[in-house]
């Protein structure tokens, strides 16, 4: 009886992992497809009222990486104190903007 138990059990984490893998890769391209209109660009790119916006939101942070869009919306990569990344989306002319 317990072999059986352990048997299904068994076949039973098999199938989970095969779904989780198959979801996971989803997500991921979905991620892929997203950031796929954004290009590296230099930080001297940035506009002034972004500059201003991020020493007001993040004064101990440092500028990790910085893409812009054909719309002119800045993804930056954002390297906290902690030493952790947070990716943040700004307009040209520093408003926020909530991505998901």
């Amino acid at each position: 009886m317990k072999y059986m138990i352990m048997a299904f059990l068994a076949i039973g984490m098999v199938y989970n992992a095969t779904a989780m893998n198959i979801s996971d890769t989803s997500s991921i391209h979905d991620a892929i497809t997203i950031s796929d209109d954004y290009e590296k660009i230099e930080s001297s790119e940035l506009t002034p009222a972004v500059v201003e916006e991020l020493l007001k939101q993040y004064p101990t942070s440092k500028l990790g990486a910085a893409y812009r869009n054909s719309k002119g919306e800045f993804k930056l990569i954002m390297v906290l104190k902690s030493g952790t990344r947070r990716t943040v989306y700004i307009d040209p002319y520093g408003n926020w903007i909530n991505k998901k």
